[in-house]
């Protein structure tokens, strides 16, 4: 079973993990306004989508990571999808918190991993890049041999793009926002004339000027 860019993007838009709202954007933590809204937590709750998330997540390591040896999950987002995904591949995983613990052994990544060991990391969503970043430099840190990412989403920022090449990181993500938008407006969640004002938006989303189309 191929699961498809187009699969995905109907599964996010039908459980409502992603809402597009061209004429009233949210406003993102960074203050940047937006007329899209991802959050791929909802996808643990759907059943039929999560089938096909972590079945996609599945696929794209056995195909895109065929020597993986562990998988990494991202914290709090990508632990579940890394843990689903570990016990479909029968693989060992773990998970790099966000900062060490204050008690303890004070671990920040969290489950067995060894020096050497061949990792994927799985994420729910790429946007700058900044976040998974900070995880592959943990897992470095520690001597893992980071082979890339898998991801539910990417908004395909050329941002992250840029900093995910620069890191010597590649990202395979189930499905995209150019694919999405497509979706959305093939059926009836978006009107064609907001196709324009969300591709200026991804273009450059520090620039607001997309609202004035």
């Amino acid at each position: 079973m191929t699961i498809t860019e187009e699969k995905i993007a109907k599964d996010l838009l039908s459980i409502k993990a992603v809402f597009l709202r061209p004429n009233e954007p949210f406003t993102w933590a960074s203050g940047i306004k937006s007329p899209i809204y991802c959050d791929n937590r909802l996808t643990l709750s759907a059943p039929e989508a999560r089938k096909d998330v972590e079945n996609g997540l599945a696929e794209t390591v056995r195909e895109k990571f065929p020597e993986a040896e562990i998988l990494m999950g991202t914290s709090t987002a990508g632990i579940a999808h890394a843990a689903i995904t570990a016990a479909i591949l029968d693989m060992p995983m773990g998970y790099v918190r966000s900062g060490h613990k204050d008690h303890g052994r004070q671990n920040q990544i969290e489950g067995k991993l060894e020096k050497g060991q061949k990792v994927v990391v799985i994420e729910d969503l790429i946007s700058t890049g900044g976040s998974v970043l900070e995880v592959v430099d943990v897992l470095r840190e520690a001597g893992a041999e980071v082979l890339g990412i898998a991801s539910i989403f990417t908004y395909g920022m050329q941002k992250g793009k840029d900093r995910l090449k620069d890191a010597g990181v590649i990202n395979y993500s189930l499905s995209n926002f150019q694919t999405l938008i497509d979706v959305a407006a093939n059926e009836g969640y978006i009107k064609k004339n907001d196709v324009d004002k969300l591709k200026m938006f991804i273009k450059n989303p520090s620039d607001p000027s997309w609202m004035e189309l």
